[in-house]
């Protein structure tokens, strides 16, 4: 697809899977949790691809036989070992701290619309060093919808002043491009995700790139 002519005034981040790879220890909790109830241990690699769709997909994919109130009962527990232990093995993906400064260094500020909850997401990121530049930080609680609605991505487009016309939406999953392209902004799938046997090429998005280190490039960093 055509590149971005000019550098976007705001980029936005989806967190698991296009920031950050959080697979590692979102994996060791699903892993405790079958520990716990006496069930095999899960794939990983099936659980990994998965972790965009949410805690739910992680344990239907780890625990096969369970049905929906066995997961919902489980959810909790789930949550609870991650909770404790969420940056143990979780990094910014390869290339993307210099995407990062290559922003900062342009004075375009960045920010992270997640449907993670905030209870997990801010501790989480209030970890790891490079959040001290996140513009805004929009989880999965902070409105009444959640992606695949525009309203976070325009939500924080408004937090940071940008036009969601001037903003790029970039993640691993078809609902942040549903939801970036609703609100009015650019919109990058993010290859280098989760996906889960998805394609990306298929999703609409006004560019796909296949790892961090092409959105300087493709975004005119």
């Amino acid at each position: 697809m055509t590149p971005a002519v000019s550098a976007p005034r705001a980029l936005l981040f989806d967190l698991d899977g296009t920031l950050v790879d959080s697979a590692p220890d979102l994996i060791v909790a699903v892993r405790s949790l079958c520990a716990e109830l006496g069930a095999p241990e899960p794939d990983g690699e099936a659980v990994r691809r998965v972790v965009s769709a949410g805690g739910r997909a992680m344990l239907r994919k780890a625990l096969p036989g369970a049905d929906d109130a066995m997961i919902d009962q489980w959810l909790a527990r789930f949550l609870d070992l991650y909770s404790v232990a969420m940056t143990v093995h979780t990094r910014l993906y390869e290339g993307m701290a210099e995407v990062l400064d290559r922003a900062r260094a342009r004075g375009i500020p960045w920010g992270i619309v997640t449907n993670k909850p905030g209870w997990l997401a801010r501790p989480m990121l209030a970890q790891m060093d490079f959040y001290g530049d996140c513009a805004v930080l929009v989880t999965g609680d902070c409105l009444p919808v959640r992606k695949p609605d525009p309203a976070p991505v325009q939500f924080a487009c408004a937090r940071i002043d940008v036009a969601p016309g001037d903003a790029v939406m970039i993640g691993d999953d078809l609902r942040d491009v549903q939801s970036g392209r609703a609100a009015g902004a650019r919109t990058v799938a993010a290859a280098w995700g989760y996906l889960d046997g998805g394609d990306p090429e298929a999703w609409g998005a006004d560019l796909v790139v296949e790892a961090p280190s092409g959105l300087v490039a493709a975004l005119g960093l």
